[in-house]
């Protein structure tokens, strides 16, 4: 049974400081870019708020982080515990596996199992690993992306963590490639679909080739000026998700203009009749 979801990116504008990572070419290290947001809610604070609010589970973006001290995770793990509410994805939104400079890469790969370490002791159940920012049809991109996806699928496996990766970034960015992918990985990852990664005309179709992949859609409807959905549209994405008899999380994402819970709550009205 499908079940309500949320990613902190859909609450970017309450939860404080953005901590997007970034490459230093020149140094040869990772660098935090700080992006200040107003705080009304502290991570810690999250889980029992949504939970109130009748969601089921979140998954939370890398730089929503405060601190990746072993007992600020402790407490994070205990808020979600405390509130009943899933941890489903910690979504590592830095590195490319496909990158040329074998530096930057072997770094990345060390970054990313840092936050797989990280993600174990949060208590996430899931890491999304972004599959790379080469073009589509790299086949040798395919290839790195999948050597990079199955070493980090049994160092996570170690640690009690099940890698995913996402219909996100370049590499991903078609139907096609994201099926090479899979097929290359085999059981290794899997996967999130996203509403808005995949272009039209073709993005339904393509919806077909990754849902059977999927545990979880990040459900991000076409939005207005005002932050209204297009719902015929997003009705047309969740068919896809019926049809396809998907079983997993359907998280909601918002990051249109004003009021964030109530730009939230449009969408959940719609999403509800397919939970």
């Amino acid at each position: 049974m499908s079940y309500l979801s949320i990613s902190t990116w859909s609450l970017h504008r309450l939860l404080g400081p953005l901590r997007f990572t970034t490459w230093n070419a020149a140094t040869g290290q990772h660098e935090q870019n700080v992006q200040e947001q107003p705080q009304a809610l502290t991570l810690l604070e999250l889980p029992a708020e949504l939970a109130r609010r009748g969601y089921h589970a979140a998954e939370v973006c890398h730089f929503h982080f405060p601190s990746t001290d072993p007992d600020y995770l402790a407490q994070l793990r205990e808020a979600f515990s405390a509130a009943a509410l899933s941890f489903d994805t910690l979504l590592l939104d830095y590195g490319d596996l496909t990158s040329e400079d074998e530096e930057k890469r072997a770094a990345d790969i060390r970054f990313m199992r840092e936050w797989i370490d990280i993600a174990s002791l949060a208590g996430a159940k899931q890491i999304r690993i972004i599959a790379g920012e080469a073009q589509p049809d790299q086949e040798e991109a395919i290839r790195k992306s999948a050597d990079g996806l199955i070493e980090l699928g049994r160092y996570a496996s170690e640690k009690g963590v099940r890698v995913v990766s996402e219909n996100f970034k370049a590499l991903t960015s078609t139907g096609t490639s994201s099926v090479k992918l899979l097929e290359s990985i085999g059981d290794a990852a899997d996967f999130i679909t996203d509403f808005g990664n995949f272009a039209f005309p073709t993005k339904y179709a393509e919806f077909t080739m990754t849902l059977p992949r999927s545990v979880s859609v990040h459900a991000k409807a076409q939005y207005d000026g005002d932050g209204y959905p297009d719902r015929e549209e997003f009705l047309k994405c969740l068919e896809t998700v019926r049809a396809a008899e998907f079983n997993g999380a359907i998280v909601l994402i918002y990051d249109g203009p004003g009021d964030m819970w109530a730009g939230l709550d449009r969408i959940k009205d719609i999403v509800a009749e397919y939970l």
